[in-house]
């Protein structure tokens, strides 16, 4: 499958509390995808973990975004851990997490280059203190922030603001009811309706000029983009998404695009899932997408 590196980011600190006393449970995610054998699976080499800040769940508006000081410290450890493992010529499959790990990869290959995200999730994740009066939890903020809408603790890392140029990002899976403010800030979007109803064809044409020209691009999954009739057990489960087999063909085609760089898969949390069978649909998803893995194989 192409030499394939599992690192595991197991950071909830870009969500709130699922309720009082509680924390978010898709720190979890990367010991049961590897419970169920997904490195094996994977033919990958094992990069371990970076393990994030201690979370903290008190917050109030005019706080800035909650945990935003562990955040910035994990993003700039994961994004070294994932400079490491491209230069040993890796092909990271990052597990997280929730989607403020995203941040980290952006950062990595901003400092490389010029670089696109596919960013394929139920929900824009485009709040910012420009359209909402105030933020909070940064996995629902994080593609705002890495196109350097966010607060300059977060979206300014190492004066690199923005990790990602609005012209270099696609949306894809995205619920139509979301895709407004994204289409606003002219971001390609493709959403799920589209994509259920045409196929994968738009949205890899979406992709493949996007990045064409760049040095490259990121694929960030956040699982809620799946109809939650498949997996349900996410923080903001939405009607409407996409069913495995079409997530599947999606990656499939984005992997064999020119200059892919990389994976992530954030937001899954077994907490949620007590019998275990939404896991194993995760893991078979992955499994499936990088059958036959050769990064770029075709134009």
């Amino acid at each position: 499958m192409g030499n394939l590196v599992v690192l595991d980011a197991p950071s909830n600190l870009g969500l709130r509390p699922p309720a009082d006393g509680a924390v978010p449970g898709c720190y979890k995610t990367p010991g049961v995808l590897r419970d169920l054998g997904l490195l094996a699976a994977l033919g990958a080499t094992d990069a371990g973990v970076v393990t994030p800040g201690r979370y903290l769940s008190t917050w109030e508006p005019g706080d800035g975004v909650r945990n935003s000081a562990a955040i910035a410290a994990y993003t700039r450890a994961l994004a070294a851990r994932l400079a490491k493992v491209r230069a040993g010529g890796g092909f990271p499959v990052v597990l997280g997490g929730d989607c403020s790990i995203a941040l980290a990869a952006a950062l990595a290959l901003r400092r490389e280059g010029r670089y696109g995200i596919a960013y394929l999730d139920g929900h824009s994740d485009f709040r910012s203190l420009e359209n909402s009066p105030h933020v909070g939890a940064a996995a629902g903020e994080d593609l705002a922030i890495m196109t350097g809408r966010g607060a300059p603790d977060l979206a300014e890392i190492d004066g690199l603001r923005p990790y990602v140029r609005d012209e270099d990002v696609v949306v894809l899976g995205v619920r139509e009811r979301e895709s407004g403010e994204v289409r606003e800030a002219g971001i390609r979007a493709v959403a799920s309706e589209s994509i259920m109803a045409g196929g994968v064809g738009e949205a890899l044409s979406a992709a493949r000029e996007t990045f064409s020209g760049l040095d490259g691009f990121w694929v960030h999954v956040d699982i809620d983009v799946l109809d939650p009739e498949y997996v349900s057990a996410v923080d903001s489960p939405d009607p409407g998404g996409l069913d495995p087999e079409t997530l599947v063909a999606l990656l499939r085609g984005l992997f064999a695009l020119p200059g892919v760089a990389g994976f992530e898969l954030t937001v899954f949390d077994p907490d949620l899932d007590p019998d275990g069978r939404q896991a194993r649909l995760v893991h078979d998803v992955l499994v499936k997408a990088f059958t036959d893995f050769r990064p770029g194989s075709t134009s």
